[in-house]
């Protein structure tokens, strides 16, 4: 079994030639099968032999990323051909160099010319504007001033407070530009201040622009400003800069501002004609980057890659052979030294790669063959921790463990089925999903496998619940109890026993088949019943599965060869637990098989007690408080008080045995010098606290440890059985809330809506789709989102905690293979 434990691994050493180093490893990254050892830990990444080739990579690499942002924003990326194999790494460099030399030209033309283009649409919307300022002017000044004025004087006639008498008159100024529309109150602002209001502000909005400076659209105004003086001017110059406002020259004649505009606009559509051709030669660029840039990416991945393992490899004096040490599976052995042969061929090297097993130093990494079905429990077990090499993988079992005892918090058919339906959605559909790049999506899809699992649990166990959304089903068949009404009589009809008792059971019937009777739902004693059998059987489910565990050590301590914590730990642990709670779990069953009619009158005779009535309660508290007595109402067997004292005494007897023998045996071996060493033991060990492998051996340091580990053993055993009890309360928890969602909010509503003397009215029907809304909405979000991932998280906490403690030492490191398959562009 390929998941039972780790596969085999075997430390070797290459000793591979200098000419053929860079084609072995890019072989042996091909199989991917193969974990390279640091060899040059105390050398920092600048002090490596290939740190050189490393910063080549790294610099195309900064131009590949340059590269895809341009494409990317043009939306011209493509898949584009495969790995390109074929180029060298030089040849590589100096065409993306050429290119890069290339698009950065292309880019500041390209950017040159669009600020020009833009400076010139500026200007055009300020000779247009502007001069519009000018004519209305004109227009609609009085003529008299016209006469008296100069003909050059083009500002007297604008001034609203001129006189015709003056005798001195100040020249007046202006400043034409353009400047942010959310920038214009305060321009305004700020230019009434500085110049003490001496000033008048024309402007006009003309859209949005692109802003020469920045290259981003901005609406924008054309403003015109009056002023008189220079100093005035300095003044608005500097405030214009600090605004941002572009200025430009508007003559003060009509004939030149004409000149200017037609010399403006054959300006622009010479521009428009050179940005156009630069525009198709950028894009021809930015096609031949998109075309190659997917290969270019995968071989500079590769080169890099190829070159940070060789940069693992130590290198000998003549600098003529690399040695490096690497962890590879005992069955791909075979598959590395056909990888090696064929490099050597391909490198055309004179001597081979040496290939040499050695002795390992320390522990191998861990490796398991997984598939798309193992792949999501392996990740959940690891979660937990990478187990120790060759011990057991707890997965084995959590295949099935995990999405039952999720069920058993979970279970309802009809939940279940839309959980299946999903997880069928993604199973099937799978090649299509895979390629979704969302990190909770992803974390969903890898656990695809899990969630089929527990839908299809969930689907079993509310079949043993009967329940789907709450409503009890009837698969099965009817009933075999009858309702009990007024006196002795009964209800015909068990869809009345609505609120009363089952007290009766149909004589010479056998039980409900299959689950739970349909008739509990709904009755008075319903929550009594459900709530004791889920309880027990969350017992009966804890006890299993810590028992389990406990087997499960003995596994690893046999594989290891470690028959004292066989006998000294295995032993009496699962003789601790099942004298107690297993002895619990055994009364639980026994007492369901004991007496199906335990609700009939006592056959007995007056005087005793039907043991299918005994309370177990009480049961397990006189087996502590009164040993070697049974209380007549508690006893479900003859000779139930002796096999309770036998199993009182070895409870107590197995807290010693796993407290003094192990230590007093170690301190025994290592006197008279036969130390036992096993090679991959558990912890508190002899290897670990023994003195064989690290130090002297230390009696009060094993002492210590062996008394914390039985300590830690018996409370436990107690803590972690009450532990199980979450899936009784999980379970109840589920189905009340389903409950309450169906009876208080789709039933209530349909009750409100149906009025038989109305009948079915338009009112009626949108109350139901609302409420039937509500619900749904209510089902996905809280019992299908929220309650799932509940139940998840303590099936989860269930097996890190109470099942993998019992075995699991979860203390290994994975083995990571060197393998191209595992790189993405994004590694770049």
């Amino acid at each position: 079994m390929d998941l039972w434990r780790s596969e085999p691994m075997q430390r070797i050493r290459l000793m591979v030639p200098a000419e053929a180093a860079h084609e072995t490893i890019v072989s042996l990254g091909e199989i991917g099968l193969v974990q390279f050892v640091d060899l040059n830990t105390n050398r920092s990444a600048f002090q490596r032999t290939y740190a050189t080739e490393v910063k080549r990579c790294d610099e195309m690499t900064r131009r590949l990323r340059f590269f895809k942002e341009q494409v990317e924003k043009e939306g011209l990326l493509k898949d584009g051909i495969g790995v390109d194999k074929d180029t060298s790494l030089d040849e590589l460099e100096a065409r993306l160099e050429e290119l890069e030399r290339e698009l950065l030209e292309v880019n500041a033309n390209s950017d040159r010319l669009q600020q020009n283009r833009s400076e010139l649409v500026e200007l055009q919307l300020v000779l247009e504007k502007a001069g519009k300022f000018f004519e209305e002017a004109r227009d609609a000044v009085q003529p008299e001033i016209l006469e008296a004025a100069s003909p050059l004087d083009l500002s007297a006639p604008l001034l609203e407070n001129a006189q015709l008498g003056q005798q001195k008159v100040t020249k007046v100024g202006f400043l034409s530009g353009l400047v942010a529309k959310e920038k214009l109150e305060n321009f305004e602002r700020l230019l009434f201040r500085a110049t003490r209001g001496n000033m008048f502000l024309k402007h006009c909005e003309v859209g949005s622009l692109r802003d020469p400076a920045t290259g981003e659209q901005v609406e924008k105004h054309v403003f015109v400003v009056f002023y008189a003086g220079e100093r005035v001017r300095t003044k608005i110059t500097k405030i214009c800069e600090v605004y941002g406002a572009n200025t430009y020259p508007f003559p003060e004649e009509a004939a030149r501002q004409r000149q200017m505009v037609s010399e403006v606009t054959m300006r622009l559509r010479e521009l428009s004609t050179t940005i156009e051709a630069g525009e198709r030669l950028r894009f021809e660029v930015l096609n031949t980057l998109a075309a190659n840039l997917t290969g270019w990416c995968g071989r500079l991945m590769r080169e890099k890659a190829t070159f940070h393992v060789m940069n693992k490899l130590s290198v000998d004096s003549s600098r003529k052979v690399l040695v490096g040490e690497a962890w590879v599976p005992v069955d791909a052995l075979e598959e590395v030294k056909d990888a090696l042969v064929t490099a050597t061929e391909v490198s055309s090297a004179q001597t081979g790669t040496i290939l040499e097993p050695m002795h390992p130093e320390g522990p191998p990494p861990t490796y398991f063959k997984t598939n798309k079905f193992t792949e999501g429990f392996q990740s959940i077990v690891e979660a937990y921790g990478v187990a120790r090499y060759r011990e057991v993988n707890p997965s084995v079992f959590t295949c099935v463990t995990f999405p039952f005892l999720f069920a058993v918090m979970f279970g309802d058919l009809g939940h279940g089925f839309l959980m299946l339906l999903f997880a069928l959605f993604m199973v099937i559909r799978e090649k299509a999903l895979g390629k979704v790049q969302n990190d909770m999506f992803e974390m969903l899809f890898g656990g695809r496998y899990v969630i089929l699992m527990m839908s299809i649990f969930s689907i079993y166990t509310g079949l043993v619940y009967n329940e789907a959304f709450s409503m009890p089903t009837s698969f099965f068949g009817g009933t075999k109890w009858v309702c009990q009404a007024e006196g002795n009589e009964t209800l015909p009809d068990i869809r009345l026993c609505q609120g009363r008792s089952l007290s009766l059971l149909v004589d010479g019937t056998d039980p409900y088949p299959f689950g739970l009777d349909p008739v509990w739902h709904g009755t008075k004693n319903e929550l009594t019943f459900t709530n004791s059998m889920k309880m027990k059987m969350s017992v009966v489910f804890g006890v299993l599965h810590m028992d389990l565990g406990i087997i499960m050590s003995v596994f690893n301590q046999q594989y290891f060869r470690d028959q004292l914590s066989i006998w000294c730990e295995f032993v009496p642990q699962i003789l601790f637990l099942n004298s107690v709670f297993g002895y619990l779990a055994f009364m639980i069953v026994y007492k369901w098989c004991l007496n199906s009619h335990f609700a009939l009158p006592n056959p007995s005779g007056p005087g005793t007690v039907n043991r299918g009535t005994a309370d177990l309660y009480n049961v397990m508290i006189n087996l502590f408080l009164s040993p070697g007595t049974v209380d007549p109402a508690g006893e479900l067997y003859d000779g139930q008080a002796r096999v309770q004292s036998i199993l009182l005494l070895v409870a107590f007897v197995a807290i010693p045995w796993m407290l003094l023998p192990k230590p007093l045996i170690l301190r025994s071996r290592n006197r008279n010098g036969r130390q036992e060493q096993p090679s991959g033991e558990d912890s508190g060990t002899g290897a670990a606290h023994g003195g064989a492998k690290e130090g002297a051996f230390s009696f009060g340091d094993v002492m210590v440890h062996q008394m914390i580990h039985t300590i830690e053993f018996v409370l436990g055993a107690v803590s972690n059985t009450a532990s199980y009890l979450r899936l009784w309360a999980l379970t109840l928890a589920h189905s009340q809330l389903s409950v309450v969602f169906y009876d208080r909010v789709l039933m209530l509503v349909v009750e409100l809506a149906s009025d038989p003397a109305a009948g079915l009215t338009v009112r009626s029907v949108l109350q139901i789709f609302i409420g039937f809304f509500v619900f749904a909405m209510a089902t996905l979000g809280v019992l299908m989102v929220m309650e799932s991932l509940s139940a998840f998280l303590h099936a989860l906490r269930l097996h890190w905690v109470e099942f993998q403690n019992k075995f699991y030492n979860g203390d290994g490191y994975k083995f990571i293979p060197f393998s191209f398959a595992n790189f993405t562009k994004d590694d770049l």
